[in-house]
């Protein structure tokens, strides 16, 4: 099954902070996003934007060394992991699952990093790929597995396209 895309032009790092705060406002308790991209392509702005839109007061860092930083003084949890330094399985021995599972944590909004190097992913994820713009700024590709999940993405980034549209 294709999922459903929109694409989001990101010219700076304020339209890159803009987005995750629009994804943070509006987000539910259980969203698990999946980021990917190269190296400074965005990802850890983007949350950064995340934790804004969701009330966190101090700064949101990347975990690049740390792997996890759970901010549960937001509106709603946020739990940002990043898995750059690891590979697929030393992710698994993680057990991850329990951030989206609402097994051990309580239930919040899951970042992740790298999600590429996870061999099984959420089945109700929201996929963003970040890629550099060819005019210097970003791009986001956005892909949602539910109709839903596309109904609220165009709700809450209204100018993003569909991808069959431009």
């Amino acid at each position: 099954m294709v999922c459903p895309a929109l694409t989001i032009d990101l010219p700076n790092r304020q339209a890159t902070e803009s987005l995750g705060y629009q994804l943070g406002c509006h987000c539910s308790t259980g969203t698990v996003l999946l980021l990917s991209g190269d190296l400074g392509s965005g990802k850890t702005t983007l949350v950064q934007g995340i934790g804004t839109g969701l009330g966190i007061q101090g700064p949101v860092s990347s975990p690049t060394f740390t792997l996890i930083n759970e901010y549960p003084e937001a509106r709603i949890p946020l739990y940002h992991i990043d898995l750059y330094r690891l590979d697929p399985v030393e992710v698994d021995h993680l057990n991850l699952d329990s951030y989206w599972d609402d097994w051990e944590t309580t239930p919040g909004i899951v970042a992740i990093e790298w999600s590429e190097r996870l061999r099984t992913k959420p089945s109700e994820a929201i996929s963003i790929h970040l890629t550099y713009g060819a005019t210097g700024g970003r791009k986001a590709l956005i892909s949602a597995p539910t109709e839903p999940q596309i109904d609220f993405l165009k709700k809450a980034i209204p100018h993003a396209l569909l991808v069959d549209e431009i």
